[in-house]
């Protein structure tokens, strides 16, 4: 059973070649990591100080936005996991 176990493992991994990340995945993944935290800071009524929007209504929308943003930046990372593990068309 273990060999069966590493023979599909070793099929399924990523080629030895160096993976590189998208920037698009990264840009995204990075404003939406700042839009959620500015949202859940929001909700939790820190910055209600800073602007009269960023009240709980507006941090459950930078919430959503952040969220948004993450799927976007994941979207051309599973794309280039996807390319990278395809074998060439010979």
């Amino acid at each position: 059973m273990h060999k069966q176990l590493s023979e599909v493992a070793e099929q399924h991994t990523l080629p030895t070649a160096r993976f590189r990340l998208p920037f698009s995945a990264i840009f995204f993944g990075a404003l939406g990591l700042i839009a959620l935290a500015l949202g859940i800071l929001a909700m939790a009524g820190l910055l209600h100080k800073v602007h009269p929007l960023l009240n709980g209504d507006g941090g459950l929308a930078l919430v959503v936005s952040g969220i948004a943003l993450i799927l976007s930046g994941a979207f051309p990372l599973g794309l280039a996991l996807l390319a990278a593990t395809q074998s060439p068309a010979d």
